[in-house]
């Protein structure tokens, strides 16, 4: 007589174990510290397929204060008007729209909140064309704005990678009133291109009154840390028409106008 196979031993626990998980399937393991290089590439890699799928090649980055609001009060109200404003004739006339091989240039790109890059965003759609929110990931922030186009929205942990596809595809830097992460994101770009860690890209800070008052330029100077040649990395523009026609004075074509409209069905 054959003896019979003893029974199998109950696997159970082995496929319960978080070792046994797929590694793309576990939420704990990518979350850990060993993981945070992977997540940094993953970060980098979404945007920038996205970005590649929709043939954008360079991009105008608009920055100011999330707080501006269209009704508000003072200056806020110009402000915002003047970013919709700029939105608007960098995305007619920038090349926002593809050109006869699918391509995109000087699309308009933003931090993807509310305020200055509301309005920057919101120009972009007035006109029908892309535009990018890169939205950053805080405990007490907002959502993205509803102007930027929805395929190209994104949301990112690290400031680090935020700023960097902010910078890498930038044919110029529009900059509105706004406080420290306005300041933050104008002053590593200026000190990419003081340092010519960046290329020599144009760069305009609208309304000249505030940014006068907020920094003193001249005290930089005369206590020598800045050079002379440091404040001719940018202009100062005090609207939407001023600001472009800085930026093509500096170097940036005129690429494309919108599309004809398609006749509609009768």
């Amino acid at each position: 007589m054959t003896d019979s196979p003893p029974p199998a031993r109950p696997n159970a626990a082995q496929l319960a174990s978080p070792s046994y998980r797929l590694p793309v399937r576990d939420t704990d393991f990518l979350m850990g510290p060993s993981m945070r290089g992977v997540r940094f590439l993953l970060e980098f890699a979404k945007a920038d397929e996205a970005l590649r799928a929709w043939q954008v090649r360079s991009t105008i980055v608009v920055f100011g204060s999330a707080r501006v609001r269209e009704d508000g009060p003072g200056r806020q109200s110009f402000w915002y008007a003047e970013a919709r404003a700029f939105g608007r004739i960098a995305s007619q006339r920038g090349g926002a729209f593809e050109d006869g091989e699918g391509i995109r240039d000087n699309v308009i790109a933003t931090g993807g909140g509310p305020g200055i890059m509301e309005a920057a965003n919101r120009g972009a759609h007035d006109a029908g064309a892309p535009s990018i929110g890169f939205n950053i990931l805080l405990p007490h922030e907002q959502g993205p704005n509803a102007y930027s186009t929805p395929e190209l929205t994104f949301r990112f942990h690290y400031f680090a990678m935020r700023k960097m596809h902010l910078a890498m595809r930038a044919n110029a830097l529009v900059v509105f009133p706004g406080g420290f992460g306005t300041l933050d994101e104008l002053f590593e770009i200026l000190t990419l291109r003081q340092t010519e860690k960046a290329p020599e890209v144009p760069i305009v800070l609208v309304d000249e009154s505030y940014w006068r008052s907020v920094i003193n330029l001249d005290a930089l100077l005369e206590a020598g840390m800045i050079a002379p040649r440091d404040l001719a990395l940018f202009r100062f523009a005090d609207d939407a028409e001023t600001a472009w026609a800085s930026l093509v004075e500096q170097g940036l074509p005129q690429v494309s106008t919108p599309p004809e409209p398609k006749p509609k069905d009768i």
